[in-house]
């Protein structure tokens, strides 16, 4: 009897027995987000397959909370940050892939250690900064310190490093200075790698908690996340039927994204490789 075994000699069978037990596991919160939100308290633990379904949840908890406002601080948000990111990283990229200067491999080499560098660690020196600037408890104060991205420098530079200097010069013979080329050569080029981190982006701002929690005071510069830990701190009561429709709630225009653009996100990512 034959086996049929993956390049690291480890059976297929086991191999896709692990893939779907990780899967399952994976998707078990959301399945009992989904199964409390659309039924009453009482049937929160109790798993009874003709417990009826209901969404009262959803409009008790959108009434006891400013969810409309915390959905537009937060579009407000990640659309900011997405916007002065993509116009930052690209310039930033493009300059390392493709023009000499003295102390690049310095200066690249500095954006590679933020890589390491984890966000947390920068709060009380961004919060002093915030304070400073007189932007504290605003939406502008939540977005600034994410607004230059090492990842995405790193990302774009290895992408444009891979586009053939022969466009690059025919371009330039054609009459086109150096930002007409990237605009015509370079960001057509990256498009699957653009869409790829402009997803991980959104995502990431969208579900961002710590520094959104300590930056912002008000309902009017808060983000879904801290509006959602407000909504459901234990002085107000824990009723899990509310609070997971207010979880559904938050997370849903990112679940339908993804489930619209979910071919696109995986071919982003499959063509945006490290060449």
């Amino acid at each position: 009897m034959t086996h049929v075994y993956d390049s690291r000699g480890i059976p297929r069978a086991i191999e896709t027995a692990a893939a779907w037990l990780l899967g399952v596991l994976w998707v078990l919160p959301l399945a009992y987000a989904f199964w409390t939100a659309f039924h009453s308290g009482e049937y929160s633990t109790r798993f009874v397959l003709s417990a009826p379904l209901t969404l009262d949840n959803f409009v008790r908890a959108w009434a006891a909370a400013p969810f409309a406002r915390y959905f537009v601080n937060t579009v407000l948000l990640v659309t900011m940050v997405l916007a002065a990111q993509l116009v930052l990283v690209t310039l930033a990229a493009y300059a390392f892939a493709r023009f000499e200067f003295p102390g690049r491999g310095l200066l690249f080499a500095l954006v590679l250690v933020q890589l390491m560098i984890m966000p947390d660690v920068l709060i009380v020196e961004n919060y002093r900064t915030m304070a400073l600037l007189g932007l504290n408890d605003t939406i502008v104060a939540v977005g600034l310190p994410y607004m230059a991205s090492a990842f995405g420098i790193f990302l774009l530079r290895q992408t444009f490093k891979t586009v053939p200097r022969e466009l690059d010069e025919a371009a330039r013979i054609e009459g086109c200075g150096p930002l007409q080329v990237l605009w015509k050569v370079y960001v057509p080029l990256a498009r699957p790698v653009y869409l790829a981190y402009a997803l991980v982006s959104v995502s990431y701002h969208w579900n961002n908690f710590l520094w959104p929690l300590i930056i912002t005071n008000s309902v009017e510069s808060r983000p879904v996340t801290v509006g959602l830990q407000v909504f459901s701190a234990t002085d107000q009561g824990i009723d899990w039927s509310i609070i997971t429709a207010a979880t559904l709630l938050t997370t849903a225009p990112l679940l339908v994204a993804f489930l619209l653009f979910q071919r696109q996100f995986v071919q982003s990512f499959m063509r945006a490789g490290i060449r």
